[in-house]
């Protein structure tokens, strides 16, 4: 398993492959969603699986995911304090020591690249914080097919009308928008995340240790929580897309592939997401519901921290997901039995019988000394409260 910075994780050499048993063919890298051209990692990774499925039936969806979203913003219900700054002028300066700037921000170093641009560690001269910018050629993303008559300007407009409406502790928050009609330049400025995800184990594979391990899923599951409550799927949940601050808390990001849905129905067809986090049903290119994969994804992350390597791997694509389907999980009988116990209900081959993020919650091994996950009051039902408190009153009246 790769070792990781605060970027992500940070991709083994091919002698380190050796020691874990990984072979190293092309099948295997597009298996474990590995950015060949990428640079001390990924911020928080742009490539994804986008091979199956009926591409008709996923461009009729994601038009009305894109549609869902609009309607959302016209009816005003962004979940944030303050909405995301959005700005259609790009300036092009140095500052006093010849760094590039761009409007405020100060260039100082890249600190990542994905399939759809790059990105780079930015400071503001403004507020003086850091903040990472994902930069993307316009004319690029439109001429990359993801699908029959999609392209990957759909997958990060949409990423940022999602993005637009959240805002909650365990997922990174977008802060501006840069979009020059004049310029094929496109920016989206992140909170900039700099803590490190620590190997606690010994050996080669890069483990957690229990408590760690706990810490990160509570974040995780409290994050996912509020997404699927505001009926989005994240598709991409793995330790890449999870960011860990210096304070140590987890917060989820990449929404690339992303879908929101009007009501809780949440059936998909393709999975986007990266094989070896991808749940049974949906490696058998049924429709499926994207909330139970998202789960699913959980759980081998929590396989990956605590045991440092993935519970179902094969040689090739379709080697992995017959494993996936067919293969029983094996865990150690050392293992905690709390924590086997939350594996196998993670990682239940049958949606239906699979643990929901709600069970998780309350779950022994996950609640520890902790307590139950707290219940974050975001905008929504802030704005709800007041609206009844407000109706309340006018009855009183």
């Amino acid at each position: 398993m790769d070792f990781c910075n605060c970027f992500g994780f940070i991709r083994k050499s091919k002698q380190q492959s050796a020691k874990f048993g990984i072979n190293n063919n092309l099948s295997q890298e597009l298996l474990l969603d590995e950015d060949i051209e990428d640079e001390g990692g990924s911020y928080d990774g742009e490539v994804t699986n986008i091979s199956s499925g009926d591409d008709g039936e996923v461009q009729i969806h994601a038009n009305r995911s894109e549609d869902i979203l609009k309607l959302r913003a016209q009816s005003d219900m962004i979940c944030r304090q303050f909405p995301v700054k959005e700005t259609h002028k790009v300036v092009r300066t140095e500052d006093e020591n010849g760094n590039k700037m761009i409007n405020e921000y100060v260039r100082e170093y890249r600190i990542g690249a994905g399939s759809y641009g790059k990105v780079v560690l930015y400071r503001s001269s403004v507020d003086g914080k850091h903040y990472a910018i994902k930069v993307f050629h316009k004319s690029h993303l439109l001429k990359l097919r993801v699908a029959p008559s999609e392209t990957a300007m759909t997958d990060v407009l949409r990423e940022v009308l999602i993005m637009k409406m959240l805002e909650h502790p365990n997922i990174v928050n977008l802060i501006e928008v840069i979009d020059d009609p004049e310029s094929d330049h496109f920016y989206m400025v992140l909170e900039y995340v700099e803590g490190k995800w620590v190997c606690e184990g010994t050996g080669p594979l890069c483990r957690l240790g229990e408590e760690t391990a706990r810490r990160y899923v509570r974040d995780i599951v409290s994050g996912l929580t509020y997404l699927h409550a505001h009926n989005i799927v994240h598709g991409d949940i793995k330790p890449d897309n999870l960011l860990v601050t210096r304070h140590g808390t987890v917060k989820i990001g990449d929404f690339s592939v992303s879908q929101a849905f009007e009501d809780d129905n949440d059936e998909l067809r393709r999975s986007p997401g990266t094989p070896v986090f991808t749940a049974p049903e949906c490696c058998l290119g049924l429709t499926y519901h994207g909330k139970a994969a998202d789960t699913w994804a959980v759980g081998v992350t929590l396989y990956c921290m605590i045991l440092g390597e993935y519970p179902f791997l094969g040689d090739t694509l379709q080697d992995t997901y017959d494993k996936i389907v067919n293969n029983p999980l094996v865990l150690p009988d050392s293992l905690n039995m709390q924590l086997k116990n939350l594996l196998e209900g993670l990682l239940c081959k049958d949606p239906k019988l699979r643990l929901t993020l709600g069970d998780v919650a309350k779950h022994s091994w996950v609640i520890g000394d902790y307590g139950p996950i707290p219940e974050y009051l975001c905008c929504c039902k802030r704005k709800s409260l007041e609206r009844r408190d407000l109706d309340r009153s006018n009855i009183l009246a």
